[in-house]
């Protein structure tokens, strides 16, 4: 089980709960959530050129950006924080 475990907020913790798919919200179709230990972030997602905000570009990044509500106004503040004083995103 502790091949499983990803680091993770707690507030995106209990957004995705138990789930393993979601809906792409440009297609409404049903898709796998990213899994951070078998698929790569730089395929899946990509930063708004002011780094503030989480692009998916892939049907699994737009699902896991919309059901982990990763652009929650909180996290964008808190993005907009780090660019400020050059904290480094990857």
């Amino acid at each position: 089980m502790l091949e499983n475990l990803c680091l993770t907020c707690p507030a995106c913790n209990r957004y995705k709960a138990t789930r393993q798919t979601a809906p792409d919200p440009d297609t409404g179709r049903i898709v796998a959530l990213y899994h951070p230990r078998r698929d790569q972030w730089y395929v899946h997602f990509a930063w708004t050129n002011d780094r503030q905000r989480i692009l998916g570009i892939t049907p699994t990044g737009r699902a896991t950006v919309a059901a982990l509500c990763m652009n929650r106004p909180q996290l964008v503040n808190l993005r907009r924080i780090w660019t400020k004083t050059d904290i480094v995103l990857s």
